[in-house]
């Protein structure tokens, strides 16, 4: 091994590495959940921002409803997906998981739940645009049910993914508090 004072150390030949320890698996995988949450919250804020611009632009009259439509119904729930995300970087940094759990459950409720209702809501009008070529909402120049449509399919795999990394989270958390019992 090399030292300050100069050349690696007499008698080695630098293969005695096997003998050092290694990160703990659960320790890897939380960090590189953490890391993988992190990114898809930042996602999910984006698109959270373009719902709420949506919603706000058109409440408060900004422009015409010919360049920005009224928002659906489930345009409103979905505003409150960000409380999901925000409890999930509430738990990162000590590893809370009871808050992770939280995070996980509004997640569904607040996030999943309404794009379902969405594509619900939205299906007959989607319909009516593929049978017939009619839209009758616009944001800017595109039917609106197009443009919501492709904004909840990349949303629904955002918060699929957040869940999904949660739940490995929460795994590699519990493995690790079960370890520290046996101790």
């Amino acid at each position: 091994m090399a030292s300050r004072a100069g050349p690696r150390a007499a008698g080695t030949d630098g293969s005695d590495f096997k003998h050092r320890e290694k990160v703990s698996s659960h320790y890897q995988m939380s960090a590189s959940s953490k890391s993988e949450i992190k990114k898809l919250t930042v996602v999910h804020f984006f698109i959270w921002i373009l719902v709420a611009a949506q919603v706000a632009v058109s409440h408060l009259n900004l422009v015409s409803h010919d360049l920005v439509a009224m928002p659906y119904q489930w345009e409103y729930p979905y505003l409150l997906s960000l409380l999901p995300s925000f409890i999930g970087a509430l738990a990162m940094p000590k590893s809370n998981i009871s808050y992770l759990v939280i995070s996980m459950i509004s997640a569904g409720l607040f996030s999943v739940a309404p794009l379902i209702f969405g594509a619900m809501e939205m299906f007959p009008l989607a319909q009516q645009l593929y049978r017939h070529g009619k839209a009758y909402r616009f944001i800017f120049g595109f039917s609106a049910v197009s443009v919501m449509y492709l904004l909840m399919v990349i949303a629904i795999q955002v918060h699929a993914w957040q869940i999904y990394y949660s739940k490995k989270l929460l795994d590699a958390w519990f493995n690790s508090t079960q370890e520290k019992k046996k101790k």
